[in-house]
């Protein structure tokens, strides 16, 4: 009971915090961009030395290395390096676009309802097989959760639909959900995000 207990608690407080903070694993491009990254702020910092830049350009520079080396180790380094041993071939148009749609893809997060989903599914399977009274009653409250949850992803994608199509009721909508307690427009605003 104590696991199927910890699991619940754990699962309302992903619920409730939202998964803004997950994230999906670096991309091989997401990859290949910060080792490129960090070959770019190399170079920069030789030429900054060689050109004898100032003592201040050179210090950003030295300091952009070493920040980059940090993002590359936690990214991980890529199956394929991309060509970047001078500064022509780490100019070249194919980094740029790499660039663009790593930038496109830093902002895709999980969708909250699959996620919830998916977490409701794995308890109800853990309650399934702790069986017994108790594992029965956690695979109806957990069955109840999930159906709540897609009740409340339908509604959420409804009201926002609806505000889109008839702009002008939007206001009278929003004031019809004014009382709305903190924790609800919490919930909902999250929800909403990842739709």
């Amino acid at each position: 009971m104590r696991k199927i207990l910890a699991i619940v608690l754990l699962g309302c407080f992903s619920f409730l915090t939202g998964c803004d903070s997950l994230r999906f694993a670096p991309s091989e491009a997401q990859k290949q961009n910060a080792w490129l990254h960090n070959r770019t702020s190399a170079i920069t910092a030789e030429a900054a030395r060689s050109e004898k830049t100032s003592e201040k350009l050179q210090a950003l520079s030295q300091l952009s290395e070493l920040q980059s080396r940090a993002f590359s180790s936690h990214y991980g380094l890529p199956k394929e390096f991309p060509q970047a041993d001078t500064a022509e071939e780490i100019l070249s148009q194919s980094s740029f676009q790499l660039a663009r749609t790593v930038l496109r893809q830093s902002v895709d997060r999980p969708d909250t309802f699959a996620i919830a989903d998916n977490v409701f599914e794995l308890v109800i399977g853990i309650s399934t097989l702790l069986g017994g009274v108790y594992g029965t009653r956690a695979v109806r409250f957990f069955k109840t959760a999930r159906v709540k949850s897609k009740a409340l992803q339908e509604i959420i994608v409804g009201n926002e639909l609806f505000k889109k199509e008839n702009q002008p009721y939007t206001s009278a909508f929003k004031k019809a959900h004014k009382d709305q307690c903190p924790q609800t427009r919490q919930i909902v605003a999250e929800m909403k995000a990842s739709v």
